[in-house]
């Protein structure tokens, strides 16, 4: 019976550690902590360099125009990924920010206008991951 409320303490200890390093963590991201993040679009067949044009002669200006900084921007060098996939990173001030920038970039009518023209021919993207992610204290990006 002691070994048993033994373990049931230590458990119960873990797991109230565990919560508050999550709530902080949360304190950490809401007080303006920079935000990276990861987005992987898979684009429809034969379509990835009507994205990457889209990207080149006009997404990445309007990030930058609603708040976001653009990182860098990726195509993997093997089969399937580079005939379908685009990588790329951008940074936001802090995790609330970053959805108002999405926010303001999708209704955006130069946004609208562009998405429009380049999907004349069909939708160019089939689907994205996103990812947020914190830079580590021994990043050479901070």
């Amino acid at each position: 019976m002691r070994i048993t409320r033994s373990l049931f303490a230590l458990v119960l200890m873990f797991a109230a550690g565990y919560v508050a390093g999550q709530f902080s963590r949360v304190d950490v991201a809401a007080q303006g902590q920079k935000v990276y993040e990861m987005r992987t679009y898979y684009t429809h067949p034969g379509k990835l360099p009507d994205l990457q044009a889209r990207f080149r002669n006009h997404t990445t200006k309007l990030f930058e125009k609603h708040g976001m900084t653009n990182i860098g921007y990726w195509v993997p060098q093997d089969e399937p990924g580079h005939s379908n996939t685009l990588i790329y990173i951008v940074a936001h001030a802090n995790r609330e920010q970053a959805m108002k920038n999405w926010t303001a970039f999708g209704a955006d009518p130069e946004w609208v206008k562009v998405r429009t023209a380049s999907e004349v021919n069909g939708k160019i993207v089939e689907k994205v991951d996103r990812v947020f992610m914190d830079a580590t204290d021994y990043s050479a990006i901070k």
